[in-house]
Parts: C-alpha cells; structure tokens; sequence
C-alpha cells in the first residue's frame, strides 16, 4: 500500500520565498513518489498555516506530512501539534529547513530554488520511511552518586543532599577529606585543616 504524502512549503515572508520559489517547490513536491498533496503558504506556523495543515489531513487522507520551513529548533514542535491535532501520530512529520540551510545562504534564486527540492525530495523519502512513536515516561530514583571525597565532592555532596535528595559518595581512600587532610592549617583563618 501506497503512503499519502502531504507537503507544505512555507514563505516565512520574504526570509524564504525572496530567494526560494516556493511555488516551484511545491509544484516539484507533486511528482514526487507518494505525495498526494502539495502547497505554499505566506507563514505556515500561523494559526491559518497550522489549519492548512489539519484540514489537509483530514480531507485528503493524509498519512505523512512534510514541512519545508525553517529551523526546527523554533517550530518543530508547533508542527507536531499540528499534525497531531489533524488525526496523525506526531512523529508522522517531517520538517526540513530551507531557510537557514538553503535560503540565508544563497543569493541567486534559481540555485536556491533546486536546493530547496533536493531538501524537499529526501524529507518525503525519509517520511515514507517513518513508523508511528509514542512518547513513554520511565520512572526514576532521584538519588545522585559523587565520585570523589574530597572537598568538591563533598561540597556537591551537600548541596544536593539539601536539595532533598539522596546521595552517595565514592572516595578510593580510606577517608573523605583530600588533599585538605594532608594540610596543616587553611588560609585565611589558620584553623586547622582536619
């Protein structure tokens, strides 16, 4: 069975579509194997853009999505919530980044165009490649292990120990202390050092 690839193509203003033809783009996206549907929009993180992208879903069945925008680092989760919000498993998107990998770099547009459906052509191979995730919480122990008696280790041994948490201390010698057990008297108090 086929998979039904949706893609979008973001403007971001003039950050992509003054360098990227993002009508090209997504024309490109069209003859592409298993894409069924194929857009640009001005900003696709805006309410309207996130829209697109659940109405798409649902009306032309979608299965995978494919945003071709910017960094991930800003809007990737925005996206899967989109996707999500559409009736997708989240981890069903695919994001690639034509504004600082292609856009931002180039200055002639017809280089920057065939860029941006090279990105565009491996995020949709890789989107037919996905499987569902889930998100699963493991439970843990909040208890910390310090490696090192000495001043430091003790110090971190404290602090974390009245951050309400348990905590062990490794020391290779048979006492705690260091290097500070070897001193006469610390500086600037002279008080003796053990």
């Amino acid at each position: 069975m086929k998979k039904r690839v949706g893609v979008f193509v973001c403007e971001c203003g003039t950050n992509i579509a003054a360098t990227v033809d993002t009508v090209q783009v997504a024309e490109f996206a069209k003859t592409l194997p298993g894409v069924v549907y194929a857009t640009n929009y001005k900003y696709m993180c805006s309410d309207p853009g996130q829209d697109l992208i659940r109405k798409a879903i649902e009306e032309q069945n979608l299965e995978q999505v494919v945003v071709a925008s910017c960094s991930p680092r800003m809007h990737e989760h925005t996206f899967r919530k989109a996707t999500s919000a559409g009736g997708l498993n989240a981890y069903m998107m695919e994001m690639v980044n034509i504004r600082e990998q292609d856009s931002w770099v180039h200055h002639d547009k017809g280089q920057a165009t065939a860029k941006a459906k090279s990105l565009v052509r491996m995020a949709v191979a890789k989107a037919l490649r996905n499987k569902p995730l889930q998100v699963s919480t493991v439970p843990i122990t909040k208890k910390a292990l310090v490696i090192g008696g000495g001043i430091a280790g003790m110090q971190a041994a404290l602090d974390i120990a009245e951050g309400g948490h348990q905590v062990i201390i490794v020391e290779r010698e048979a006492s705690i202390g260091g290097k500070m057990t070897q001193l006469d008297k610390t500086f600037p108090t002279m008080d003796c050092a053990a």
